[in-house]
């Protein structure tokens, strides 16, 4: 069973940067679909990026593309969302995710209800 641990929000200016990673354990992250949600207070959780677990492009919600990167480290067996150009509108409470379900090109995979594997969630605030 696959159990996933985030780290790395925490409280960053505007204009600056942060690296979330998500340690995945029982399992190999390499089989499964990656994803990256938030969700701001009062407001519905957003998918905000995902990968397949081919090496498949990844896809990025409008509002961090250019500025959000999804990666993965077979070795560590790790997923990560680097975030740079953070402004205010990104705080929220981000979460990682996995599936196991096949992967197609043109599918939405931003419902959370397609992943059944999630970190606990870890606090980016944006503020100056």
């Amino acid at each position: 069973q696959l159990q996933l641990v985030e780290s790395g929000g925490g409280l960053v200016q505007p204009g600056g940067s942060l690296r979330l990673s998500c340690a995945g354990s029982g399992a190999t992250l390499d089989n499964y679909i990656i994803g990256w949600f938030r969700q701001a207070p009062g407001k519905e959780r957003e998918g905000v990026s995902y990968r397949g677990s081919r090496g498949e492009n990844p896809y990025y919600t409008d509002s961090v593309k250019g500025r959000f990167t999804i990666s993965r480290d077979s070795a560590e067996n790790t997923m990560y969302l680097q975030m740079n150009s953070l402004k205010p509108e990104d705080t929220g409470i981000y979460y990682c995710a996995a599936s196991r379900i096949p992967y197609y090109s043109n599918y939405d995979y931003y419902r959370p209800s397609l992943y059944a594997y999630w970190g606990q969630g870890t606090q980016v605030t944006v503020s100056s």
